[in-house]
C-alpha cells in the first residue's frame, strides 16, 4: 500500500456522495487556506464531461498519474479496500475496511513526522473541520508544505504528494484528509474526536 492509495479511496468516496456531499460539513465559509487563482476553464470543462470514475478523470482530480491510479486501484482491489461495481465496472470503496485501516494501521504504515517551519496549508487539528477547538494559543501549527499556502507552521508530509492540488478541487476531501492526519499524529483525545467524526462522515456510525 501507498499513501496515495488512501487518498484515492477517500476521493472515490467523495465522488460517491454526489450531490449529498453536505454529509461532510465544511465548517467555515472560507474553508481554503491558500491564495485563490482562476482555474483553467478547459480543464474544468473536461472534468465535467468525462466519466467521473475513469482513470483519466481520477488522475486529473487528484494529481496522481494515470499509471499510478491504475496501480493504486489494483492494490486496493487485492486487499479488499475497494471493488468494482458489477454493472458499471466503476470502483467503489469498502468504507468499513477503509475506516478500520485508518484507525488501527495508518499511523504505523504512514507515520507523520513534523519537519521544518514552512509556508503551507493547515491540516490535522487546525484545519477548518476542527475550527481550532483543540489547539492552544501559541502552538506551532501543522501544515502541508505548499507555496500558495497562507499559513506558516511545522511541515507535515501529506499522505500523497499531490494532496494540496487535490483538495483545492474538493473541500470534502480536505476535511477527510485533515481528519486522517489528526488520527495518525494526534494525542488520544484528538484521535478519538477525529475517529468519531470520520466514522460519521463515512456513514458508519450506529
Amino acid at each position: 500500500m501507498k499513501g496515495q492509495d488512501i487518498g484515492l479511496l477517500l476521493k472515490l468516496y467523495c465522488l460517491s456522495l454526489g450531490e449529498s456531499q453536505s454529509v461532510i460539513p465544511i465548517t467555515t465559509g472560507q474553508w481554503q487556506d491558500w491564495s485563490v487563482e482562476q482555474e483553467n476553464s478547459a480543464e474544468s470543462s473536461s472534468l465535467d464531461t468525462a466519466d467521473s470514475y475513469g482513470v483519466r478523470t481520477l488522475a486529473q482530480m487528484t494529481g496522481i498519474s494515470k499509471s499510478q491510479v491504475n496501480l493504486a486501484l489494483n492494490r486496493c482491489y487485492s486487499v479488499g479496500l475497494a471493488k468494482k461495481d458489477r454493472r458499471s465496472g466503476a470502483p467503489s470503496v469498502n468504507r468499513k475496511s477503509l475506516f478500520e485501516f485508518i484507525v488501527y494501521g495508518l499511523k504505523f504504515v504512514f507515520p507523520a513526522s513534523p519537519g521544518a517551519v514552512t509556508r503551507g496549508i493547515t491540516t490535522s487539528l487546525v484545519a477548518p473541520v476542527f475550527d481550532n477547538e483543540l489547539m492552544s494559543a501559541g502552538e506551532l501549527v501543522p501544515v502541508w508544505p505548499d507555496a500558495r499556502g497562507l499559513s506558516k507552521g511545522q511541515g507535515i508530509e501529506p499522505l500523497f504528494k499531490s494532496a494540496t492540488y487535490a483538495i483545492r478541487k474538493d473541500p470534502a476531501l480536505y476535511v477527510l484528509l485533515a481528519l486522517v492526519d489528526a488520527i495518525r499524529m494526534g494525542q488520544p483525545r484528538e484521535r478519538n474526536l477525529a475517529i468519531h467524526r470520520l466514522e460519521n462522515y463515512l456513514g458508519l456510525a450506529q
